[in-house]
């Protein structure tokens, strides 16, 4: 490398390199995303091998010398030298130095065999998770969960982290600053007012489900579900849905974002609340400033403030009476003869009813939270040594009794219902119910900022919405932190105070209690 070069021009080089690893990395998405899509089945293998090879080539352009010394000499330059901040398309020089530094440092201390080893052994263990799913066969898939979690320890010691803090390795990967003790803080007495609230509403009479007994033809599902997607701000022409055993959302280029969903003939609402679900994370990934595409600033900060999105949409919009009122007559179009006589305040308490089951992705916003503690409870002792593998399944059905008071018929709708596993995403789980918590703080300041949003939502009006999201959380990617985004926001750090007063409020008054 030249020595010479300016700071400016050390900046461009490594934009440079940063955008032809972002590439590989989307290529590399685009494989996993027809594997879980369209890939006939006897072509797993060969892709698995395919992506082995592509992700081990991302690792190299990420960890190369050149990467190394250009970052070394911007580090240097960033106190001296403010030209490297003048970019003339205003791109946050400074921010991608830091971002880029820490995927750096995280990616360099991993060898690139390694990655292409966990590459094809994740291949592999995907497909062997839907096989053993499909036939209620734990058995079949605990050879290649070992492997993964094995896998995961390893990434995490190369990291640097002590044995006994393997998962905060993790976890830190997902939401960094946050490990066991501090979720630990934040879940306990989280899990503990659930718990309390759901005992209040059982002893409740339950309003029923006004969907038992029918059929929902999957096609007006589908045709239903892109309507909602499409009226609520999605643009067709920056993504597509598709079909897949377990729902997702996968970022493959600026203007390329993919959701996918699933449907339940006996539940219309299982699909579409997937489909709002994946569809706030697109929001998220197609509000990134233009600035940012291609960089590695182009995703979102965390993997918390990423499902604040989705669960904002699917919960807090999504299942209000106000976003319902226009939505229902439009569904009762589509299901005429099923819902003809079903009235809205019976259907809205069925959107909202709280009956505890095994699925996660179907649970209530009450019981939803109290799925996820369990999986980052079992998680720690998975990694701490106090469960084997082969102990899990046991170990996920009491817990499902004890926190939900629920059994579960097998595993695939116990241990097996989630991918998450079989991908080595160790550490993701708590994502979700910080979540939870993340929207409501989000959600509490959009309203002080913009008034209130029932007439909005009433109208099928979501533009202002989309704008202050996109102003004050999509557009900065990972230039913040998730800690100081949060306080920038709101003022305040993440706590599960508004998320518990706004759970405790809308249920209090649907069940009287």
């Amino acid at each position: 490398m030249n020595n010479n070069i300016s700071p400016a021009g050390c900046l461009e080089r490594l934009r440079v390199l940063d955008r032809e690893r972002m590439h590989i990395s989307r290529a590399a998405a685009l494989l996993q995303w027809d594997q879980e899509t369209y890939l006939p089945s006897g072509g797993i293998e060969e892709r698995a091998e395919q992506l082995a090879v592509l992700e081990g080539l991302a690792h190299e352009r990420l960890i190369n010398n050149e990467v190394g010394e250009l970052l070394g000499k911007l580090r240097d330059a960033f106190s001296l030298d403010n030209a490297v901040h003048n970019a003339q398309d205003e791109f946050p020089a400074d921010d991608f130095i830091r971002v880029l530094h820490r995927d750096y440092e995280k990616a360099v201390k991993i060898p690139v065999d390694f990655v292409r080893e966990c590459a094809k052994a994740e291949g592999l263990s995907q497909a062997a998770w839907i096989e053993a799913r499909k036939h209620n066969n734990f058995a079949a898939f605990a050879p290649h969960l070992e492997k993964m979690l094995d896998f995961a320890k390893q990434k995490a010691a190369f990291w640097g982290w002590e044995r006994t803090k393997l998962y905060d390795g993790l976890l830190d990967y997902y939401e960094p600053s946050l490990g066991v003790h501090e979720l630990t803080a934040i879940f306990g007495p989280l899990r503990d007012r659930l718990q309390l609230l759901l005992q209040k509403i059982a002893a409740k009479p339950n309003p029923g489900n006004v969907f038992i007994n029918h059929n929902f033809e999957k096609a007006k599902q589908e045709a239903f579900c892109r309507e909602v997607l499409s009226g609520i701000g999605f643009d067709g022409k920056r993504g597509r849905m598709d079909i897949s055993a377990h729902p997702f959302t996968t970022a493959l280029g600026f203007n390329d974002v993919r959701i996918t969903t699933r449907y339940a003939a006996s539940d219309p609402l299982s699909g579409l609340f997937s489909v709002i679900h994946e569809g706030g994370h697109a929001f998220y990934e197609l509000g990134l400033d233009k600035s940012l595409r291609y960089s590695s600033l182009a995703e979102g900060t965390s993997m918390g403030i990423h499902e604040s999105q989705s669960r904002l949409w699917e919960n807090v919009i999504g299942r209000s009476r106000v976003f319902w009122e226009p939505w229902y007559p439009r569904l009762k179009d589509y299901f005429s003869p099923e819902l003809g006589t079903v009235d809205f305040e019976s259907f809205y308490r069925t959107v909202n009813n709280v009956v505890p089951g095994p699925i996660r992705v179907e649970a209530d916003e009450v019981s939803y939270s109290l799925h996820i503690i369990l999986r980052f409870e079992l998680e720690e002792k998975l990694f701490s040594g106090k469960l084997s593998v082969n102990e899990l399944p046991e170990a996920w059905n009491a817990g499902m009794k004890d926190y939900l008071n629920v059994e579960c018929t097998g595993d695939a709708e116990g241990v097996l219902q989630d991918v998450h596993w079989s991908m080595g995403a160790f550490g993701y789980f708590p994502s979700y119910a910080l979540g939870n918590l993340y929207a409501l703080q989000f959600w509490n300041k959009l309203q002080e900022d913009i008034g209130t949003t029932d007439q909005m939502l009433r109208r099928r009006d979501y533009g202002t919405i989309h704008s202050w999201l996109r102003d004050n959380i999509h557009h900065k990617g990972r230039c913040k932190k998730p800690a100081e985004l949060i306080m920038d926001v709101t003022g305040n750090l993440l706590s599960a105070d508004s998320f518990f007063r706004y759970i405790e409020q809308k249920y209090t008054e649907l069940y009287g209690l």
